[in-house]
């Protein structure tokens, strides 16, 4: 396995890397000129047909890694698919993940003609059998979506040509593994395969050896390059004075849009309302919201009608939003790496950011388990005691105590800096997401309800697929390209 380490930005342009025409023309239209490291580093590896296992973290463009490359092959050797059956097939963990690359894909390949569908639960099912019953280019999935449709016969992997499979770790998270190799057993041993993970526990390297032949390997630099650009800061508090010292940050004009991150969805809810009490506009998104409400949410978020979105770890990994001026962590998580990814939403594109954490005593050592994976001392302040700030019964404090909590597995780069963050919901992008409450049928419940006992056990969930409970997750994110001011694609 040839290993390559990325470290610094690429002074090549996507015109360089022999790229389809049709995909330079989308991507010139788009603003994006330069690749990123792992674009630049993986993409000729992938058009040569080289199986890929790809170390990356959130924000780093590893969406376009893998989009480029898939599309320049099937615009070149033009064919039909199989009657409900797929040339190329991308699994994702979550519903809003899913919804995102299915975008970069129809983005890339506007000019190309190539068909892109999406499967996922919390969505009717007959729609998603349409959309895929006369083929389909490139097929976005999440895993238990698409066992429902291989059970039922409605879709055919096996003339699947490439096979991509997005955010491995956050699958082993959420009991994916045994459905993945399920699938795998549906596709060709003739495909290509590429394998994207932010870390490597050994479940993973397991599925990575069963699942790829002698793959390229590339390791973007740790996510500690992007706390380089976030302020972070820790403020000490009683936690029923949490509320009242949020509002106070609220008061300052210069958090324009600002993610604050919970540990439960119920706690979301209470924040939400304590500061709209205090006439302060936000919104709340997780899986208890139906789909109506997280493209409201997200909308204005964008759009900057709203200040702030309050949001659990459980979408991390799919949030897509520039210019996040703030993230605060209402709740330290009990994950040291989702603290990395929650606050890496910020400083994106090269801009600042600003990270401020609100610790309570009994979060203390899950502050300690952060500054040990960073290896960096957060600066701290003391409000403890502080008259000023009042109490608000019954304000978070969802989360488990520190002595509890189950630990991750640790990412192999020692310096996971940086961050990744904000996450959110894990449904569905915004346009796709379907409503937890309505199940389709043969759908399970989603995020954050009850998910299987330990990684891979059984089934999972399958409503949004997305049930890291008390687990990080971080989500595909715009990334922008390097040096020079220009635009790095997703």
């Amino acid at each position: 396995m040839k290993d390559i380490l990325l470290t610094d930005t690429t002074s090549t342009t996507f015109s360089d890397l022999g790229l389809d025409a049709a995909l330079l023309k989308a991507l010139t239209s788009e603003g994006y000129t330069t690749p990123t490291p792992i674009q630049a580093q993986a993409i000729p590896g992938v058009m040569a047909g080289r199986d890929l296992m790809g170390i990356a973290q959130t924000g780093t463009g590893k969406t376009a890694a893998f989009a480029l490359p898939i599309l320049h092959r099937l615009a070149s050797d033009r064919r039909k698919p199989l009657r409900a059956g797929t040339r190329a097939l991308i699994l994702s963990p979550t519903r809003e993940l899913a919804s995102q690359i299915a975008d970069s894909f129809r983005t890339y390949g506007k000019h190309t003609g190539l068909t892109v569908a999406v499967m996922f639960g919390g969505m009717p099912i007959r729609p998603q059998i349409n959309a895929v019953k006369n083929g389909v280019d490139i097929l976005v999935a999440t895993p238990g979506r698409l066992l429902d449709h291989i059970e039922q016969r409605t879709v055919n992997l096996s003339g699947t040509e490439v096979i991509v499979l997005d955010e491995a770790d956050q699958m082993l998270d959420m009991g994916f593994i045994q459905p993945i190799r399920k699938i795998l057993g549906q596709l060709s041993q003739r495909r290509q395969s590429l394998f994207f993970s932010a870390t490597m526990p050994r479940e993973i390297g397991a599925l990575a050896s069963e699942m790829l032949r002698d793959p390229l390997r590339v390791q973007v630099t740790p996510v500690a390059k992007t706390a380089d650009r976030v302020r972070q800061s820790v403020i000490h508090v009683e936690q029923q004075k949490k509320a009242s010292l949020l509002v106070e940050l609220f008061s300052d004009p210069a958090l324009t849009r600002t993610l604050v991150f919970t540990r439960t969805k119920r706690g979301a809810d209470k924040v939400v309302r304590h500061l709209e009490a205090a006439g302060i506009l936000v919104a709340a998104i997780h899986g208890n919201k139906s789909q109506s409400q997280r493209e409201r949410a997200l909308h204005q978020f964008r759009n900057g009608r709203i200040r702030g979105l309050i949001a659990t770890d459980i979408a991390a990994r799919g949030i897509d939003i520039d210019e996040v001026s703030h993230v605060i962590n209402f709740e330290l998580p009990n994950i040291p790496e989702s603290y990395v990814h929650r606050i890496g939403r910020t400083a994106r594109a090269g801009a600042e950011g600003i990270a401020i954490s609100l610790c309570a005593g009994d979060e203390r050592a899950y502050l300690r388990d952060i500054e040990r994976i960073t290896r960096q001392s957060i600066p701290a302040s003391d409000r403890t005691g502080d008259t000023s700030l009042v109490a608000a019964a019954g304000i978070g404090g969802g989360g488990e105590r520190p002595q509890q909590h189950r630990r991750s597995s640790r990412p192999q780069s020692a310096s996971a800096n940086g961050g990744g963050h904000a996450q959110s919901n894990g449904q569905g992008r915004g346009h796709h997401v379907g409503r937890p409450a309505q199940h389709a049928k043969g759908e399970r419940n989603g995020d954050g309800h009850s998910r299987p006992q330990g990684h891979g056990a059984g089934r999972p969930q399958r409503n949004g697929e997305q049930h890291a409970a008390k687990r990080g997750n971080s989500g595909g994110k715009r990334q922008r390209f390097g040096g020079g001011g220009a635009r790095a694609a997703r």
